[in-house]
């Protein structure tokens, strides 16, 4: 059974706003202390503009939808001290292994996607979904947030899918599927840390309302699946394609140096790109992640009043 508190059994039944988050920012994306601000922050934006945040992880074998400060804390110190439990990476597959087990464990998009539509959350802001990887013909390597959002009726809002991803396979990918793709006020699909990919988006949405009122009519004809709904990073911070490129090709040749495989690629290829940018491409992410979060609460207030 999944674990609500009663601030989000309450804003559920009244069909109040609310705004999924992940935890896997928390304890695998971010290093400590920014990991705890940054979850403090997402939900403080969430709050800010009228809706509530659900902040969702597994917390010792019991699914949590509106993890606790204490919580957070917690995800956030772990790894960073002999005395703290470890914290699994959790894609949909592992969520009854971590259960069952009782363990901790972080939710990436797909989980968390999970878990929200399992507790009637349509909204959820993240940083950027995964994809189809570079090479992905000769690996296989194609993320489930892909698969989730075909067959989870969650709407998605993010800065695209990462771009140290295959972006045109992961647009090919999600057609295929059955899921649209919006662009949040742009024509372009985003590479993450870039405003464009040179990609064009299927649709073009420039309001909330607007947003709202696709997502009520995807769920009459989409065949039950999600909604992706992409928002290029702020001006100010967003690093031009040709320097971030240059950063991904270096993180990509030290993975593969390394022998890097699995779940791992992920993380370690975004802590090498903030390397190569000489922290630059973090602080991007952290942007744009508040700029989703405030974009998915004005979306989440919009559905709720219609």
């Amino acid at each position: 059974m999944i674990q609500l508190p009663e601030h989000i059994r309450t804003a559920i039944a009244k069909h109040q706003p609310i705004v999924a988050l992940e935890s896997t920012v928390i304890a695998h994306g971010l290093p400590y202390p920014h990991n705890l601000e940054m979850a403090q922050t997402l939900e403080a934006e969430v709050r800010t503009n009228h809706a509530t945040p659900a902040t969702i992880g597994v917390v010792q074998g019991q699914p949590t939808v509106g993890m606790s400060t204490a919580d957070i804390e917690r995800f956030a110190l772990a790894g960073t001290q002999t005395d703290q439990p470890h914290v699994s990476k959790l894609s949909r597959r592992d969520i009854a292994y971590a259960v069952a087990r009782q363990h901790d464990g972080a939710t990436t998009v797909a989980a968390t996607m999970a878990l929200a539509a399992m507790a009637s959350i349509q909204v959820f802001a993240t940083g950027g979904i995964g994809g189809v990887h570079r090479g992905a013909r000769d690996t296989w390597d194609i993320s489930a947030d892909l698969t989730e959002l075909a067959r989870t009726p969650v709407l998605v809002v993010c800065a695209g899918a990462k771009s140290i991803l295959d972006l045109p396979a992961t647009l090919e990918y999600l057609e295929t599927l059955g899921v649209p793709v919006v662009g949040f006020g742009t024509d372009a699909f985003p590479a993450f840390y870039s405003a464009s990919s040179g990609l064009p988006v299927p649709s073009r949405a420039d309001t909330p309302s607007d947003i709202a009122t696709l997502w009520r009519t995807h769920q009459q004809f989409g065949g039950g699946s999600g909604m992706l709904v992409v928002v290029p990073p702020p001006t100010d911070v967003a690093i031009p394609e040709e320097t971030i490129e240059s950063a991904i090709e270096a993180a990509l040749a030290r993975a593969t140096a390394a022998k890097i495989r699995g779940q791992q690629v992920t993380p370690f290829l975004l802590a090498t790109v903030a390397e190569e940018t000489e922290g630059e491409s973090r602080h991007t992410n952290m942007a744009l992640l508040r700029q989703n979060a405030r974009v998915a609460a004005h979306i989440a207030c919009a559905l709720s009043s219609t």
